[in-house]
């Protein structure tokens, strides 16, 4: 959803506008050699892989902690805002690892890492020895690693992809996630029919392996040196501020924190609500979560003719308001018989998401200096991010005190108020994110 999983040249008024400090003059990194195109596609391969088993394993962890282990509704969300806690946690910290560890390097270790912690949950289940606390601390390690990964991966993009061809290689890279989303969870959920959630956890542990193994081909990419002798609380203070002081980056920061916010109570609440209340079986539920990749995929499809045809700010703001009154659908699925209310409010939300998240990623990644660029992702995400595990949890005490639907009503008629907010601002005053 919105990057959400909800979030980007010469510089224009937006870097010029910004009273940020730069801590050293600015370095301009080498053109991506001509081989870079098959660079693109071994890291593109690699990245499929892995987000395919990611997305098998966003239906089967639910299921595991829901049929196997059978928790309450608030240890589900306590399980949801495990895996992603780490972003509010290491976000800063990331951007600073990453600017300073060999990229290539950093990404095999850790999709090595996410490996081990996916793979000993099968382990543990087959030995009998499968609790919730083994399930929390793997979601807790797998999390911490997919911030380490993702911040890497913010800054190997830009390193060889032309600065022309970075917003369609951004669109291809979020069009061939949802992909993975869309079928994704379809295939965990008959995975699921045949072998158990705990069975499918397997194809996940298996494709981040497989993800390594790719990666390890690709050459390494070392980003922009940070400043001789700077301290690592330096850098991320001057990451944060840069943001803070930029009149486009901060306005969209606070924007996908919203979303994502509310993105984190859906994901949160959906198994929950489908599973228990509305009543649908695995294969079903697989169906209805992989509308949210059909949203995206073709979110991902006409972003740059959206945002061409409207201009980068309007286009983020249409599409999130249109996203946002097509998810108040969701809570009138009350069985399987009419789920179809919810995988269409799925799909609408997904496609002004993905809107959003393409063109602000794309502005933040041409229009950052390259020595800030890995803080500058890494500011935005540890902002944006970090209100992950607070909607996961804000979700499930909703669920707890007023019942799950009453909880899915409020999060769904929230979801205007981050495109309301773009509008009432100082982007909403402008046509081109500038």
């Amino acid at each position: 959803m919105s990057e959400a999983k909800t979030e980007q040249a010469t510089e224009p008024e937006g870097r010029a506008g910004a009273e940020a400090p730069s801590p050293a003059p600015p370095t301009t990194p080498p053109a991506p050699p001509a081989s870079s195109s098959g660079v693109f596609w071994r890291y593109w391969t690699a990245a499929t892989i892995s987000n395919g088993g990611t997305a098998v394993t966003a239906l089967a962890l639910p299921l595991v902690a829901l049929t196997v282990l059978h928790v309450s509704a608030f240890e589900a969300a306590l399980l949801a805002a495990a895996g992603q806690v780490s972003w509010l946690l290491l976000s800063l910290p990331a951007g600073v690892i990453a600017q300073r560890v060999p990229l290539r390097r950093l990404q095999v270790a850790l999709d090595l890492v996410r490996f081990t912690a996916l793979g000993s949950l099968p382990l543990a289940w087959w030995l009998g020895h499968l609790t919730y606390a083994h399930l929390l601390g793997a979601a807790l390690v797998t999390g911490a690693a997919t911030v380490l990964f993702d911040i890497g991966n913010s800054t190997f993009l830009p390193a060889v992809v032309p600065t022309e061809q970075l917003a369609a290689r951004n669109s291809l890279m979020s069009g061939t996630h949802a992909v993975t989303d869309t079928g994704g969870p379809s295939i965990g959920g008959l995975l699921v029919q045949a072998t158990g959630p705990v069975g499918t956890l397997v194809v996940d542990a298996g494709s981040y392996f497989a993800s390594a193994v790719l990666l390890r081909t690709l050459p390494e990419r070392r980003p922009v040196a940070p400043p001789p002798g700077a301290s690592a609380l330096r850098l991320m203070r001057e990451g944060l501020r840069y943001v803070l002081r930029h009149p486009v980056m901060a306005p969209c920061m606070f924007w996908a924190t919203a979303a994502n916010f509310l993105n984190a109570a859906l994901l949160a609440l959906t198994p929950l609500y489908l599973v228990r209340e509305a009543g649908l079986n695995s294969a079903q539920l697989g169906l209805v979560l992989a509308m949210d990749g059909v949203g995206a995929l073709a979110g991902s499809a006409v972003a740059v003719r959206v945002t061409r045809r409207l201009g980068t700010a309007r286009g983020v703001i249409v599409a999130d308001l249109a996203g946002g009154a097509l998810l108040l659908l969701a809570p009138l699925t009350t069985s399987a018989s009419d789920a179809f209310w919810f995988g269409l409010a799925m799909a609408g939300f997904s496609f002004g998401s993905a809107i959003g998240s393409i063109t602000t990623r794309t502005y933040r990644q041409t229009q950052s200096p390259p020595e800030l660029l890995s803080r500058v992702m890494a500011t935005v995400r540890f902002v944006s991010w970090g209100a992950l595990p607070l909607g996961a949890l804000t979700a499930g005490l909703l669920a707890t005190l007023a019942g799950t639907h009453a909880a899915l009503w409020a999060v769904c008629a929230a979801a205007l108020l981050p495109g309301l907010y773009l509008l009432a601002g100082p982007v909403g005053r402008n046509r081109d994110l500038t």
